[in-house]
């Protein structure tokens, strides 16, 4: 009898950073759950796909000739043959037994659709801030699922359940990068599945600095973008227009209109509301956000550290 394959595989998405990837694939492939990996080149002009091939020549490279933002994810996930499909940046890589403890999570939870591990940042170690937003997350916590239910998540610190990727459609097509997972763990909750926070799951990232660039405005610009896709008409109003009054006197904000205004009638045709049940607790996350210090990491729009894709 054949033996089991792996539970658990690793996709990475990536652009332009071999090296840092180079480091990020060293402690992949030293993980004693030995994952399959899967890189997707978003259409990098350095020599990332020669690295891959002469250094690491086990990893599995799905080359794009262009960026693809977010959505390469999607596409790493269909070339893995996983069960459970965890993701990495080329910054960020899973501490030693975090991978059989996720798949024994999601054995053990079968409405489990993603889990959100813990982060832990740089060589010291420290607890990402989003560690503690997540635990305290007001969304309420069902008796099937092992850990609190959360709307965000850093995709480089989340453990999905493949089947449940796939039919919730992946990372939205519209959202191109930066805040795709909020929308993601909406959609898995409107489907029946379960979004947790699980600490005992545990994610290294080593984010490098970058410059912001325009992050700022297209931050601004898909929270606005998933509110029309799936939340009430009236709320996506409200903050249409608060982001209107902004772009006055604020060039953030102008660009970030600019962006919505050009992206406004696909959302509205691709909208599909959340189911109540849904909004009431995405309802009380949005109270947790405003509450809280600011970062944004309640609904999984956190900058720092994000692969300069767009």
């Amino acid at each position: 009898m054949n033996a089991p394959g792996p539970a658990v595989g690793v996709v990475i998405a990536t652009r332009d950073r071999a090296e840092r990837l180079a480091m990020t694939l060293a402690h992949l492939t030293a993980l004693p759950e030995r994952p399959p990996v899967v890189v997707v080149d978003n259409g990098s002009t350095d020599h990332t796909r020669a690295m891959v091939a002469e250094r690491f020549p086990h990893v599995r490279v799905v080359a794009h000739a262009e960026n693809r933002g977010a959505l390469a994810r999607n596409d790493g996930v269909h070339a893995i043959g996983t069960p459970y499909v965890a993701f990495s940046d080329d910054d960020s890589w899973w501490a030693p037994g975090s991978l059989s403890a996720a798949a024994d999570l999601l054995n053990a939870h079968p409405r489990l659709g993603l889990l959100a591990a813990q982060v832990r940042v740089g060589p010291e170690e420290r607890p990402d801030p989003l560690n503690a937003t997540l635990a305290a997350s007001p969304a309420g916590r069902a008796e099937d699922l092992p850990g609190p239910e959360v709307f965000g998540f850093l995709a480089c610190a989340a453990v999905v359940r493949r089947g449940a990727f796939l039919e919730a459609g992946g990372f939205h097509p519209l959202i191109f990068f930066g805040g795709e997972e909020t929308l993601l763990a909406y959609d898995l909750a409107a489907m029946g599945w379960g979004v947790s926070y699980c600490p005992e799951v545990v994610a290294h990232h080593h984010p490098a600095p970058s410059p912001r660039g325009d992050r700022a405005a297209v931050m601004r610009r898909n929270e606005l973008i998933g509110c029309w896709l799936r939340r009430p008409l009236p709320l996506a109003a409200r903050r249409t227009a608060g982001l209107l009054a902004d772009a006055g006197r604020d060039p953030v904000a102008r660009t970030a209109l600019r962006g919505l205004l050009a992206r406004l009638p696909t959302a509205l045709w691709l909208r599909r509301p959340l189911p109540p049940w849904v909004e009431e607790a995405a309802r009380r996350v949005d109270g947790q956000r405003a509450e809280g210090s600011g970062t944004g990491t309640a609904v999984g729009t956190r900058e720092e550290g994000r692969p300069p894709w767009p």
